[in-house]
């Protein structure tokens, strides 16, 4: 594991495997790089260079009390992609990930990115509004920095022994280490990071950036996604992107990445070589 420092002195940590052509993976809310593993794991086997952040305020990266909106993590990536110099690389994002790299693609990275894919992203805009009637209501994400700002170490267990994985559907076995893991790498992070992130992924509107972006994009999104649902995201997003493919998957949970590695890394990988 390695770290750069960005201008504003936020030491943020990152993986870098193996070489060719590089992808880079962008977590979700509130974990880190280490929800990759599955995916650093496979592609790095395939011959490719993988890489992966924690995210400022997330993982060992500094627990930073102000940057945490999506243009400084966007930002951040910028930074990332110079420091590494990073050329014809797919951006893979994960639900914030996904709105992180929608902002970094469209506004940063004209000439570094080759392809993009989203996973159960965010975009277009999480929150119900005028103009977004199919969203989530505020009280929702109220709900959430409540929860967080009471007890964040059982709301940290409540999320993926839940909806997050599906573990809450009928004849849907828990699996006790993932839920471990995904408790261990958000009680990493800053909690105030934490806290304004769900202002960042809830309330970003992402629809413009979706229509600058020219690569190629891979929409994937589970249709049983409780977090993230389905119509108000990848059913909006997919017609926004200049060249779109959308892939939804019956069944499958907002963390279908790891629930479902095998499915989703080959689709990846037959999107990134196709």
């Amino acid at each position: 594991m390695s770290r750069f420092t960005t201008a504003d002195g936020t030491e943020i940590l990152y993986k870098d495997w193996g070489s060719g052509q590089p992808i880079v993976f962008h977590h979700g809310w509130p974990l880190s790089s280490d929800d990759w593993d599955a995916q650093m794991l496979f592609f790095v086997s395939k011959g490719y260079r993988v890489i992966a952040h924690d995210r400022r305020g997330h993982g060992r990266s500094t627990q930073t009390d102000k940057g945490n909106d999506m243009d400084t993590y966007a930002a951040d990536v910028a930074a990332l992609a110079a420091h590494l110099n990073l050329r014809d690389a797919t951006h893979v994002g994960h639900s914030t990930g996904g709105g992180e790299v929608a902002r970094y693609v469209a506004q940063h990275g004209h000439g570094r990115v080759a392809k993009a894919v989203l996973i159960g992203a965010v975009p277009p805009l999480m929150l119900k509004t005028a103009a977004n009637p199919g969203g989530l209501p505020m009280e929702v994400f109220d709900g959430f920095r409540s929860a967080l700002a009471a007890n964040r170490a059982q709301f940290f267990r409540d999320v993926p022994s839940g909806p997050f994985y599906g573990f809450n559907r009928p004849g849907v076995e828990i699996i006790p280490g993932v839920v471990d893991n995904w408790w261990r790498q958000g009680m990493m992070g800053g909690a105030k990071a934490h806290y304004d992130c769900i202002k960042a992924f809830s309330e970003t509107d992402f629809t413009e950036d979706l229509r600058r972006i020219q690569v190629p994009v891979l929409v994937m999104h589970g249709e049983d996604d409780q977090i993230v649902p389905i119509a108000d995201s990848a059913r909006l997003s997919a017609p926004l992107l200049r060249r779109s493919v959308l892939k939804t998957y019956p069944g499958f949970p907002h963390g279908m990445a790891t629930t479902h590695a095998d499915v989703i890394n080959a689709d990846i990988l037959a999107f990134i070589q196709g």
